[in-house]
């Protein structure tokens, strides 16, 4: 499923993080992920933030800072 996320990430220019955690509060159900990633959800960014000590990470075209989260 990992190669599955990372190909999903890159479609969507999100960063690998993000999609891990949407897909995490997703269930791993990709149409509920979909939907996440579509409208947004702060769980999924604050599991994203978990996931790596960057500060700053890409949800599609939108810049996501962890002081922001």
């Amino acid at each position: 499923m990992s190669n599955d996320i990372q190909a999903w990430a890159q479609v969507r220019e999100t960063s690998i993080e993000i999609a891990q955690a949407i897909f995490e509060v997703a269930n791993n159900n990709e149409a509920i992920a979909q939907k996440l990633w579509e409208e947004g959800n702060d769980r999924a960014l604050e599991i994203a933030f978990t996931k790596t000590s960057d500060d700053v990470l890409f949800w599609g075209e939108d810049r996501v800072e962890r002081k922001d989260v």
